[in-house]
């Protein structure tokens, strides 16, 4: 399995417009979405806007970097092998 992020925009309604869509091998994964200064102490921080599949989560995460990010969606993605 391989990850791919491709940058885009986020229509959150928020100040959260930064995203990243999360694509595993052709598939559609994840929607990311980086924290504005308007969540304070966890700005810059990436949230898991929308999982699919595995990677839905009812409390999604944080994560301090895009790395993180990357290493959680592929521990949960693992499970399906």
């Amino acid at each position: 399995m391989t990850l791919r992020l491709q940058p885009v925009q986020v229509g959150t309604g928020s100040y959260d417009i930064e995203g990243q869509l999360v694509f595993a091998d052709a598939f559609l994964a994840a929607v990311l979405v980086r924290l504005s200064g308007f969540h304070e102490d966890i700005a810059g921080m990436w949230f898991l806007e929308a999982g699919f599949g595995l990677v839905s989560s009812a409390t999604p995460p944080t994560f301090a970097d895009l790395d993180a990010a990357h290493t959680w969606i592929e521990q949960r993605l693992a499970h399906a092998a």
